[in-house]
């Protein structure tokens, strides 16, 4: 319908490592938060419609059709082409990295082919879509003010007022290229520089360009690595070298359901993942940062480490319901901020742990502050892991005792005793090996249900988690194990919907997760069913699947954090880099593993050496 969202999977991303924004096939950009990427939205249509806010340039005749769209090569430059009856126009849309300044949008229409009219409609609202601005000619510039923010829209093209919106119809022909450049800036501070777009375009195009060259992998699935590195890219905050999950807030689980949740923040447990998909690649500058927040994100006393972080490691992310915005497709509550970050999830220390043994592997040295906190950090799990938790999905029911959480529990005291034993550093070593002892016995004890030969969701449920998935990865049992086997194989039965993998049995009586409605598959989960059945000697199985999920990358190759099997669309906040990590992975270990290729340890640290002369990637030219 006019004015209402696209559907998540017809978004693109455009980002300048500060922020990023959703762009649609319909030319609009329905999404965009500044100057960071967890500030209030100044385009918020994509949790309502264009009175939320929206900036949409395309043909002027509604129903002319669009013809295509990509990213220029390996870049995060967007060019949406479209056809109408009387000629052809491209629009290349991108946020130039920068070394300072404002945070802007470019756009570029460019006459391809006789003469198209073009619409522009600029509808600006801040604080999530509440707040209308006093729009106003400045200097050559339509500006947009309201309390501390300002947006400046420079254009040769002239709009107009209608109503809230500014609005624009001009005609572009062959060779022809008409520029838009939107600047956030500061209201108290004079005009903000003014951007060259066709120099932004052009410094921006060279920045990804020369930034991609460092890319290891060239195996059959490399255009698919290559894309999901770029969008870890392009969700990182440069200036810490924080990645935040998604750029977005609220994009729904359940099409109309409850399931929506903020997810603009840094998890801990993406450390280990993401970087190994890092250092696998050849980026030890941006897995080097990566580490660099954590380290500074868990710094204090261990029993106040969290899951969550704000991007530049802020603590505090208080959740609250925007009530004006109706939700997308009427999802709602629309929700900003993640009371998750309060939770006790004690999977936590074992994915910090992980990433810190990762990090020395590879030459990555942790700063002393980190080693010495390594001791204490155990000291604390050795009290706590043993009481129940909420579980790597943040369940929002009573605490159990998840065993994904065991298990990582065990993958901390595990790491601790090889880093002790690889590097000779100093620790109660006998300790720490007899507390994983303990662990592993208890979880092979007490999460095992032996009448189905696999593993459980929580000690004494029948329920199962596609989390289970990851106990080969993490070394607590052999891939040949007969109960990993058995773990794969009822998952495959119990998870499975048209082949894609549910996190769980959401929705259900005995659900933990203390929410009404259910979810789409989950992606990431259908990437560790592929990991998984590659590891227990299914290949061909694993290269199916993995070949069927690539496919369900939209057309610029992005991915949500769901998918829909039924209704065939993707869901949840977009695009998912839990979902990109485990993508990478599995690339890397279907061409490791081929028949031709020798087999090895799945977790064993890539190997690379960073060089004492490593880019900064927070850095841009």
């Amino acid at each position: 319908m006019p004015g209402q969202p696209s559907r998540i999977e017809d978004y693109a991303l455009i980002g300048d490592l500060l922020t990023a924004a959703l762009v649609g096939k319909d030319g609009s950009i329905d999404w965009l938060c500044l100057p960071r990427f967890d500030s209030p939205a100044c385009f918020a249509a994509l949790l309502g419609d264009e009175d939320n806010g929206r900036w949409r340039i395309a043909p002027a005749d509604e129903d002319g059709p669009y013809a295509r769209r990509r990213y220029r090569d390996d870049t995060a430059i967007l060019e949406t082409e479209w056809e109408t009856t009387t000629g052809q126009v491209l629009v290349t849309d991108f946020m130039p990295c920068r070394k300072t300044g404002a945070p802007s949008v470019v756009r570029i229409v460019e006459g391809l082919s006789g003469t198209v009219d073009m619409r522009m409609d600029l509808r600006l609202r801040f604080d999530y879509g509440r707040v209308l601005p006093w729009m106003r000619r400045r200097g050559g510039a339509l500006t947009g003010t309201a309390g501390p923010e300002s947006v400046w829209l420079r254009t040769p093209v002239r709009p107009v007022a209608h109503g809230t919106a500014h609005t624009a119809v001009f005609p572009v022909t062959a060779g022809e290229r008409i520029p838009f450049v939107l600047t956030w800036h500061p209201s108290h501070l004079s005009a903000p520089h003014q951007v060259d777009a066709f120099e932004a375009l052009r410094s921006t195009e060279s920045y990804w360009r020369r930034w991609l060259r460092r890319l290891t992998y060239d195996g059959p699935y490399r255009d698919a690595v290559a894309r999901s590195l770029i969008t870890l890219k392009a969700l990182t905050y440069q200036p810490t070298g924080g990645i935040v999950a998604a750029p977005t807030t609220s994009l729904p689980e359940e099409i109309g359901g409850v399931r929506n949740w903020d997810y603009r923040f840094c998890w801990l447990r993406d450390a280990g993942m993401t970087l190994e998909a890092l250092l696998r690649s050849g980026f030890k500058a941006e897995a080097d940062a990566w580490r660099a927040w954590l380290e500074r994100a868990v710094a204090g006393r261990p029993e106040d480490v969290q899951i969550m972080y704000g991007i530049a490691g802020e603590r505090r992310l208080t959740e609250w319901e925007a009530d004006w915005l109706p939700g997308y497709e009427g999802s709602r509550p629309v929700r900003i901020g993640n009371a998750a970050a309060g939770q006790r999830q004690l999977d936590v220390p074992g994915e910090v742990m992980d990433a810190i043994h990762l990090a020395i592997g590879c030459g990555l040295r942790p700063r002393k502050h980190l080693v010495a906190l390594q001791a204490v950090f155990l000291d604390h799990l050795e009290r706590v892991w043993s009481e129940p938790d909420q579980g790597l999905w943040e369940m929002r029911g009573a605490p159990r005792h998840y065993t994904h959480s065991k298990v990582m529990c065990w993958v901390a005291f595990d790491r601790a005793v090889r880093l002790a034993e690889a590097h000779a550093r100093p620790g109660p070593v006998d300790r720490w090996r007899a507390v994983r002892d303990r662990i592993h016995r208890e979880v092979c004890e007490r999460a095992y249900d032996p009448e189905r030969n696999t593993f459980t969701q929580s000690y004494g449920s029948r329920e199962l988690d596609a989390a289970l998935l990851q106990i080969p990865q993490t070394g607590f049992l052999p891939p040949d194990d007969p109960r990993v086997i058995g773990t794969v194989e009822a998952v495959q039965r119990e998870l499975l919907a048209d082949g894609l993998v549910a996190r769980y049995s959401a929705g259900t009586a005995d659900s933990p997760d203390g929410l009404t409605g259910g979810e789409g598959a989950f992606l990431a989960c259908s990437f560790w069913l592929a990991d998984a059945l590659r590891m227990i000697g299914r290949e061909d199985e694993a290269r199916a699947l993995y070949e069927r999920l690539l496919e369900l990358r939209n057309d610029v190759g992005l991915l949500a954090e769901e998918y829909d099997p039924r209704a065939r669309r993707q869901l949840g906040n977009f695009p998912q880099a839990f979902t990109h990590v485990p993508l990478i992975r599995v690339a890397y270990e279907l061409d490791l593993h081929a028949p031709h290729a020798r087999r090895e340890n799945p977790r064993k640290a890539p190997d690379v050496h960073p060089s004492d002369d490593v880019t900064d990637p927070r850095t841009p030219p």
